[in-house]
């Protein structure tokens, strides 16, 4: 049985031969992930405090173009970091999060849609302990994981902005809740996948202490 890891950018490697171009903090996509993460508490309390919906989703329109540029960027310029490795799902996570429970307390979406991506959620963070016990804290995100994150933060400011009974309303809601539902099903396809290349890298040596 081979011990490579099946996903991009992990086969045949082994933790102590994987390379970063840099390991530098200050660099233009570690900012922009760090602008990113700052957005958060201030788009909780634009929809729960003076539900200023318009700039709520300007907001996350926001986080979505910086999340795809600052990946650009640090392949473009050489400049992919462990800390950019570990801000970059980060921010994807809270946003997601922070978005599902600020338009499950407006009513806007159901609670269980909430449940069924905190459980995927979860589901990950329960791999964690697993993977530290070869050498990883983390497996590389892949394309249908940048997929779903896509869909979904562009799923939620159209499903906020449906929330009216004007034909763009109407409109918002039917395109916002399509995003959903691929985002939902390509965000636990991406989830087994990790499952998947957990299993595989399980079957490998555990690495000495």
């Amino acid at each position: 049985m081979s011990n490579s890891i099946p996903g991009p950018d992990m086969r045949g490697v082994r933790p102590a031969e994987r390379s970063y171009d840099t390991d530098r903090v200050l660099t233009l996509p570690n900012v922009l992930s760090f602008l990113r993460l700052t957005g958060v508490p201030l788009f909780l309390w634009m929809i729960l405090g003076p539900h200023a919906d318009g700039w709520a989703v300007i907001l996350l329109m926001f986080a979505g173009f910086t999340d795809w540029l600052d990946g650009t960027l640090a392949r473009a310029w050489h400049q992919t970091s462990r800390l950019g490795q570990m801000l970059d799902p980060v921010a994807d996570r809270l946003y997601i999060g922070s978005t599902l429970i600020a338009l499950a307390l407006r009513d806007v979406i159901p609670w269980w849609l909430v449940a069924l991506l905190v459980a995927r959620d979860l589901m990950m963070v329960a791999l964690v302990p697993l993977l530290k016990t070869r050498g990883y804290t983390s497996l590389p995100v892949h394309l249908i994981g940048k997929a779903a994150t896509f869909c979904l933060l562009y799923a939620f400011p159209l499903v906020l902005l449906g929330a009216g009974d004007s034909g763009v309303a109407t409109l918002a809601r039917v395109v916002g809740w399509s995003f959903a539902i691929w985002g939902s099903a390509l965000y636990w396809w991406a989830g087994l996948l990790y499952v998947r290349q957990t299993w595989h890298l399980m079957q490998t040596p555990r690495i000495p202490r």
